[in-house]
């Protein structure tokens, strides 16, 4: 197995078999090394050791902390300054119907098979062992992961229903399909969905918005798992018609899929990473949040045709109620709605896009950007298959003229600020600042104005027009 270890390490894991104990590395470094993805993060269960033991093993080889105690954890980062999770194997009673309604208990004498009973799918529950170079899979987790099946390791897994959507974002980091089995455990526990904190929610879902590969299998999961009855912004995009010409591929919840997968691929292939990917991913998700209220089937050209006229305003609440709920953080939500009320704007700002137009779209849009739009109008485009993907003609000169206004990325900055009308109301502060430098502004976007001395000038007239018409 071609899965390289820092040589520090390797020399720990080797003290420690010489000390009578066996090291192995588990988790998600194992996993990921099998499919051909480098680990980064290594992960080290030790068997025949108790914690204190193993905690008074390891100082002297690095920085130690005990934060993980509670959890059989020990955090060592090494001289060279990385950092490794030392664990000892642990058996987990549940006590109660909340996520963290646990009692573990540890022993030095759980095997290893024991050990990788507990945990949650057969694809996380290997381990490796460098020193012989062996996968140790005692529950079918490589040939799970040829297949592309996402299996429970055992019986236990209803016990944590935060599985349910920890399975979700495995299926689409890595394109699996969840076994019938495990899927009916899911169903069975649907109910205990609100035993589970906010947070660990957010939590996942950040996960399948920043690493899924295929998110749009979101819905097949959450089909056949009977958790989409949590999400019904999701189940009720299925079933909504929309005009074949349009959109051959589907209905509204088939397009919406296809648009997920086109947006994770324009991710990749920009670089877009972290929180920007997680405002991508959800604006997709969400941009047609409204189409179920707002479809219906009215004469247009001279026939019949599915039309949603109005989602997109009715789309940017919808996004935001979905997103708080599920407990999504505000710098993100706040990108993620006005995106969804404009993903149609290059429709709209016409052929011959105006700067104060290009200059108005970024301030609807902030504190996203007219980059980020584009990015999610491309999505939408390219999820229509067999239509071929792309940015659409308009979109492209959208974004052509914001970088003309360089204002692809923010709205302009303010060129009259509250030091500049200070002077005209004798230094005294209060709200009638703030109104002439919203004025100023909007005169800005306007075109009055492009640079400080001509702002400046602006000003000056401002309060001559304002003091001839008090006399």
């Amino acid at each position: 197995m071609n899965l390289a270890l820092p040589a520090a390490l390797l020399d720990i894991i080797r003290d420690l078999r010489q000390a009578g104990y066996h090291a192995a590395v588990v988790g998600g470094a194992v996993r990921d090394t099998l499919l051909g993805v480098q680990a980064k993060d290594f992960d080290i269960e030790v068997y025949g050791i108790a914690y204190e033991p193993l905690a008074a093993f390891l100082d002297g080889r690095g920085r130690v902390d005990l934060v993980g105690q509670s959890f059989g954890v020990v955090k060592l980062t090494a001289h060279g300054g990385e950092t490794w999770d030392f664990s000892v194997p642990r058996r987990d009673s549940k006590t109660g119907r909340h996520h963290r309604d646990f009692l573990a208990t540890f022993d030095a004498h759980i095997t290893p098979e024991e050990a990788a009973s507990r945990r949650d799918f057969t694809i996380n529950a290997l381990a490796y062992d460098p020193l012989t170079d062996e996968v140790l899979d005692f529950f079918g987790g490589q040939e799970d992961l040829r297949n592309h099946i996402l299996r429970a390791t055992s019986p236990a897994f209803p016990e944590d229903p935060l599985r349910v959507l920890r399975g979700m974002q495995f299926a689409c980091r890595f394109d699996l399909t969840v076994d019938p089995a495990t899927a009916e455990m899911s169903r069975g526990i649907a109910q205990e969905y609100s035993t589970l904190a906010k947070e660990r929610i957010a939590e996942e879902f950040m996960k399948w918005a920043i690493k899924s590969s295929r998110p749009g299998r979101i819905a097949e999961y959450l089909r056949a798992t009977g958790w989409i009855v949590h999400f019904p912004e999701i189940e009720n995009l299925f079933g909504v018609q929309q005009d074949p010409d349009w959109h051959p591929e589907g209905d509204v919840g088939v397009h919406t899929m296809h648009v997920l997968n086109a947006a994770a691929h324009i991710a990749e292939r920009d670089g877009i990473t972290g929180d920007d990917r997680a405002v991508l991913l959800f604006a997709s998700l969400a941009h047609d949040f409204a189409k179920p209220s707002t479809t219906e089937l009215r004469e247009r050209d001279g026939r019949a045709r599915w039309t949603s006229w109005g989602h997109e305003p009715a789309g940017g609440p919808m996004a935001r109620a979905f997103l708080d709920r599920i407990g999504i953080k505000s710098a993100v939500v706040d990108q993620v709605v006005p995106l969804v009320e404009n993903h149609l704007a290059h429709h709209s700002i016409g052929k011959e896009i105006s700067a104060r137009a290009i200059r108005r779209l970024a301030l609807r849009l902030a504190p996203a950007s007219i980059e980020q739009l584009v990015r999610v109008i491309e999505a939408d485009a390219s999820g229509r298959p067999p239509k071929e993907p792309g940015i659409p003609p308009a979109a492209a000169n959208m974004l052509k003229a914001a970088r003309a206004e360089t204002v692809e990325h923010r709205p302009q900055r303010p060129l009259i600020l509250g030091r500049h009308v200070l002077p005209y109301f004798d230094d005294k502060a209060g709200k009638h600042i703030g109104e002439v430098t919203r004025a100023a502004y909007e005169a800005q976007n306007d075109g009055a104005f492009s640079t400080e001395a001509e702002a400046l000038r602006w000003l000056h007239e401002y309060f001559a027009q304002a003091r001839a018409q008090i006399e």
